[in-house]
């Protein structure tokens, strides 16, 4: 319904009243159960656990769990579960309805919503699909060269990945990819013929390389934009994570995450005969036809790539070295990293796109698929956050925590890893798990006398490594929904994929992330 139109009436209007028929019996369904458990949760515990310290803490336990219940049996859509701490923390007495809503508004999420703008105009003037095959022209090899061309497929995924989300990423490879397999000899009903199992590697190649991109930098999953929102709020006189200390350790990490993805899809999937069956339909005339069919360059194109570019830029180079301050230090670090994200978010309404008199670069129409489930997820991750903090609830797990005090973090932090990583595979998504879990493993590692991020970014990490199943994630579904690939495929990469990365971020963490998050020290 066109509601800007101002002759479009609010409420749609209708001659007739439809009666529907109203019975006790048509309540007593499963998804009934499943709004009532929020409430009924909240209320046992309110009744029979008791703390030592404050009633809130108790009051923030129930909130927790009626929350966590309707995020995990979806009794109302996710949304607005993650707009009901704005009624429950007054309710319960845990924070004043200003303090809650400010949750819902800060620094991380602007950072999301002009890389969001972004995103939307990139995907407007398909500067992604030029980009993908201007690249993969570049690894296709000539003749065709297998291992090379999944390698230019999945990198180009992984690098887009890097700076919008991974599920729009994936959302817009996809097409590329497949449109690069189209061909092919092959479909998924001849998965024994070397050309079917390339259509496997590049469909898997895609489906994964969007999250492990998207861990490279803070725009490129919401799970990174959590921690980073975590530890802002938990430990507000530590030394913020910006998008440049975040890249440091990020990057490497997902190259190194990225490679290991490639030699897993070489190995089970290209065969010595994977170039003869490519040969004769798989050539660089193919993707310089799908090229041409795109066009010069238009101004909007290149404008678009120069405001990502300048957005890139200013995000580098915001906070450098404690020698090297950047241009952040200007403005006395009042300038965040969503500042940035805004700022040249607005440029894309103003500068014209030489396409009509008047029109922008970007309306605020295209700005309606906003994917706002995940900027309300956030605020309320951070709500509940806070709300854990502040209430004394985190002090009082805590201490149930002792016993892992003396426990080897070569045997903790992998077990970290995977424990999240099951969560997101089999109960919830990769932003609510690492709402849950990030908090208290930071309460954790206090207890064992170790830096807080030494278990908060492997849980972070960890959250995201859901490859197995086609509903751990948001990219997962959409490469099985290609017909391509099967559960069976997805398994066995995905298990050799999670063992890697899981081993990877071990050995990372206490190297490279010690150094780069100053983790030597204690807490």
């Amino acid at each position: 319904m066109a509601y800007d139109d101002p002759k479009t009436p609010f409420l749609p209007i209708s001659d007739r009243i439809h009666q529907s028929h109203f019975s006790l019996k048509s309540m007593l369904t499963l998804h009934t159960f499943y709004v009532l458990l929020g409430p009924l949760l909240s209320v046992v515990i309110c009744l029979c656990v008791t703390f030592d310290g404050p009633v809130s803490s108790r009051n923030m336990l129930a909130v927790t769990a009626w929350v966590f219940s309707w995020w995990l049996t979806e009794a109302v859509p996710m949304p607005i579960t993650s707009i009901a701490p704005l009624f429950l923390f007054p309710l319960f007495g845990i924070a004043s309805a200003d303090r809650i809503a400010r949750s819902y508004m800060d620094d991380v999420i602007t950072l999301l919503l002009g890389s969001f703008m972004l995103a939307l105009s990139v995907e407007r003037y398909n500067v992604h699909r030029r980009l993908a095959l201007n690249i993969t022209l570049r690894f296709c090899g000539e003749p065709v060269n297998p291992p090379l061309l999944l390698l230019g497929i999945c990198a180009t995924t992984a690098f887009v990945s890097m700076w919008m989300h991974n599920v729009a990423c994936a959302v817009m490879m996809m097409p590329v990819a497949t449109g690069i397999l189209q061909r092919l000899p092959a479909t998924s009903s001849t998965p024994d013929l070397a050309a079917g199992k390339f259509c496997k590697a590049v469909v898997l190649g895609v489906t994964y390389a969007a999250p492990i991109g998207g861990m490279s930098t803070l725009t490129g999953t919401g799970v990174n934009l959590i921690l980073v929102a975590i530890w802002k709020s938990e430990f507000p006189e530590a030394q913020p994570i910006g998008f440049n200390t975040w890249f440091l350790f990020g990057f490497p990490l997902a190259l190194l995450i990225f490679f290991a993805l490639w030699a897993i899809l070489c190995f089970l999937y290209l065969s010595k005969g994977s170039t003869k069956a490519l040969a004769g339909s798989m050539d660089k005339s193919h993707l310089n036809t799908e090229l041409e069919m795109l066009g010069p360059m238009a101004f909007a194109e290149k404008m678009v790539l120069s405001v990502f570019g300048l957005m890139i830029a200013l995000w580098m180079t915001r906070s450098i070295t404690a020698d090297i301050p950047g241009w952040g230090a200007l403005f006395h670090g009042r300038a965040g990293d969503g500042t940035v994200s805004v700022m040249v978010a607005t440029l894309l309404f103003i500068i014209p796109n030489g396409k009509q008199k008047g029109e922008k670069l970007m309306d605020w129409n295209e700005c309606k698929k906003l994917p706002w489930n995940i900027i309300l997820l956030l605020g309320a991750g951070f709500a509940l956050a806070d709300g854990v903090q502040s209430s004394g609830l985190a002090d009082m797990l805590s201490k149930t925590l002792y016993f892992l005090e003396h426990v080897p973090y070569l045997i903790i932090a992998p077990a970290v890893c995977l424990i999240c990583a099951v969560i997101t595979e089999f109960i919830t998504s990769n932003d609510a798990a690492a709402t849950l879990m990030v908090p208290l493993l930071g309460q954790m590692a206090r207890t064992m006398n170790m830096h807080p991020l030494m278990l908060m970014v492997p849980g972070a990490i960890g959250s995201q490594l859901a490859f197995m199943l086609p509903t751990g994630t948001p990219p997962n579904i959409v490469g099985f929904n290609t017909g391509h690939i099967d559960i069976f495929d997805m398994m066995k990469t995905g298990l050799l994929l999670k063992i890697s990365g899981t081993a990877i971020l071990c050995l990372l963490m206490p190297t490279l992330g010690a150094y780069v998050f100053g983790t030597k020290g204690v807490d």
